[in-house]
């Protein structure tokens, strides 16, 4: 098993930045990607950024540019620097991590509110 534990969130003007973290413990060697998602009420949760255990990254097309993944394996956390946030990235933000056995494992939730 492998447990999440996420920080960082809250409220921030648009324009303004949050990080986010990612602490993983338990079963640690199991995990190859780690990543963000985020969910709004009423939608499915959507992938915002992933990372894998080598440092290849993947990012949605909404955060280009402005989201950055990173993860230092020694410390066992995942980070999501957000820049520039807008109000439509105000959502609950999940920490997952996908073991190479092919399970997931999820977070959680932090709540980020971006006011206009």
């Amino acid at each position: 098993q492998v447990q999440l534990v996420e920080s960082g969130g809250g409220l921030v003007q648009a324009g303004g930045s949050l990080r986010l973290s990612c602490a993983a413990s338990g079963f640690i060697s199991s995990i190859n990607v780690m990543g963000w998602y985020y969910q709004v009420p009423g939608k499915q949760r959507e992938l915002v950024a992933a990372i894998t255990r080598g440092g290849s990254t993947n990012y949605a097309d909404s955060v280009k540019g402005r989201f950055t993944i990173s993860r230092d394996n020694a410390k066992n956390t995942v980070y999501l620097q957000m820049n520039s946030l807008k109000p439509e990235d105000t959502a609950v933000y999940y920490c997952n991590a996908k073991s190479y056995g092919a399970m997931d494992f999820w977070g959680k939730g932090t709540l980020v509110t971006v006011s206009s």
